[in-house]
């Protein structure tokens, strides 16, 4: 036989060791021992066939013990096998028993009851085919038996039904404990995947979601590998941290911080950026990897986040006055766009997700470089996003590791937001300070900010100021 043949049998892991398959083929022998053994006392076949029950005992046993080293190591194909020898035996026994109407229906329903039972729709044509094989066998052996009409003993057919009765019973007990069997290990499968699932989620908050999509996609796969590709390299930093990181306590500052980089995060995503690394108060973040819309968009994505950041930070700053941190802080950005190296980097046994080169170090001192609330972009970036980002020629610079200066520019604003349609109002005074974000005003609120806006103004134009 060919050496991957086996029949679709029950896999093993899902057998019910109360009653395996080897206990249903012993079974059936005895059955069959039993049923021929009757048929002898009645005079239903030859006296000369007195040893056919007897080795219907005796080979079952036999073959167990000549096959136990292989049910042990390749269980399925072993299986397969004797399945097959029990068919073509059941066969030959047919031709031996003369075509017996009651013993042969009686032989046919035990194979093929057990094997679509125990290996399927495929296992019970093989199996039938190897029962055709086996009476053809027997009869070249036998030779052609002489039908008779006479109707079988009483009690043989009483004794073969009682066998066929308590075969499909023993049969219905195995499907039964097959089915609990799966339940249970479908049970037990469902709660690894839950316990799987949160601890997935629990390990995806240490990876970006882009780099850890990829992963479970198949995408990219886990191990030291690194790529050349075009992104646009955010960083940015809060000035004066240092500073205020000596006043507040180290409970006070590590609330400020987790605040403010969950709201930088949640923007970061909005627009689709990856997220390399917190180190300190800094941010690194990167587009165009793994996933990347094209260099323009991811360039223009950049900016945009970039833009949001700096009004989202005036915001907090409002929150952290409120916190009793009085000092301002103000966040520098710097963004490049340029070929960097991506990818896996460190040990097999423990990898970093990163980026590295000389465009990483050009955003990086872009950044150092700006004033507070200031985005400054290399020219390479202003290319990609000047006719959607409003920028300010800022001239060039010396930049360290780079033998020419650098071309700079400061971001303005979105051009749609700028002029009478512009949605962001803002202004910041000794003893004043306004914000409004149009779009994000409801209807229903449009009245009650504008009356407050009308009496702050009525109040300011009243007030003698000195």
């Amino acid at each position: 036989m060919p050496s991957k043949f086996a029949l679709d049998i029950t896999p093993e892991s899902l057998i019910n060791k109360d009653l395996s398959p080897s206990y249903i083929r012993f079974f059936a022998y005895i059955l069959s021992c039993l049923t021929v053994a009757t048929a002898l006392l009645a005079g239903d076949i030859q006296k000369s066939l007195w040893w056919v029950p007897v080795a219907a005992l005796v080979y079952p046993a036999l073959s167990h013990l000549i096959t136990a080293r292989w049910q042990r190591s390749n269980p399925g194909k072993t299986n397969s096998i004797l399945i097959l020898l029990d068919s073509t035996i059941a066969g030959g026994s047919i031709a031996l028993l003369h075509f017996n109407p009651a013993l042969s229906l009686f032989l046919f329903f035990l194979v093929s009851a057990g094997t679509i039972t125990i290996g399927g729709i495929f296992g019970w044509l093989v199996s039938c085919l190897a029962l055709i094989i086996g009476t053809v066998i027997g009869m070249a052996v036998v030779g052609m038996p002489a039908f008779s009409p006479e109707p079988p003993n009483v009690f043989t057919l009483t004794v073969g039904l009682f066998g066929v009765t308590m075969y499909s019973t023993a049969l219905g007990y195995f499907s039964f404990k097959q089915a609990r069997t799966l339940m249970s290990i479908q049970g037990e499968l469902k709660k690894r995947q839950k316990e799987s699932a949160n601890l997935s989620r629990k390990l995806s908050k240490y990876l970006p979601p882009q780099v850890w999509g990829s992963i479970f996609s198949g995408q990219t796969d886990v191990k030291l590998e690194t790529q050349r590709k075009k992104l646009t390299v955010f960083f940015s930093d809060i000035k004066g941290f240092a500073e205020i990181s000596e006043e507040l306590q180290p409970e006070a500052l590590t609330d400020l911080l987790n605040s403010y980089f969950t709201e930088m995060s949640r923007i970061a995503l909005k627009y689709g950026g990856t997220i390399d690394k917190f180190v300190g108060d800094a941010i690194l973040i990167f587009f165009g990897d793994p996933t990347s819309r094209g260099q323009k968009q991811d360039a223009i994505a950049c900016v945009s986040m970039a833009l949001e950041m700096r009004k989202k930070m005036k915001l907090l700053r409002q929150q952290w006055r409120k916190e009793g941190i009085s000092k301002p802080l103000q966040v520098r950005m710097g963004i490049n766009t340029g070929y960097c190296t991506v990818g896996n980097f460190g040990a097999e046994t423990r990898m970093d997700y990163t980026i590295i080169g000389r465009e990483v170090n050009l955003a990086s001192r872009l950044e150092s470089v700006a004033q507070p609330g200031e985005i400054l972009i290399a020219e390479s970036t202003y290319n990609l996003v000047r006719d959607v980002i409003m920028c300010r020629d800022r001239g060039q610079i010396n930049v360290k590791g780079f033998s020419k200066t650098v071309p700079i520019f400061e971001i303005v604003d979105l051009r749609k937001e700028l002029g009478a349609s512009q949605s962001f109002l803002e202004c910041e005074k000794d003893g004043f300070t306004l914000f409004v974000d149009i779009d994000k005003i409801r209807n229903y609120d449009k009245d009650t900010v504008v009356e407050a806006l009308e009496e702050a103004a009525k109040r300011i134009r009243d007030k003698l100021i000195v």
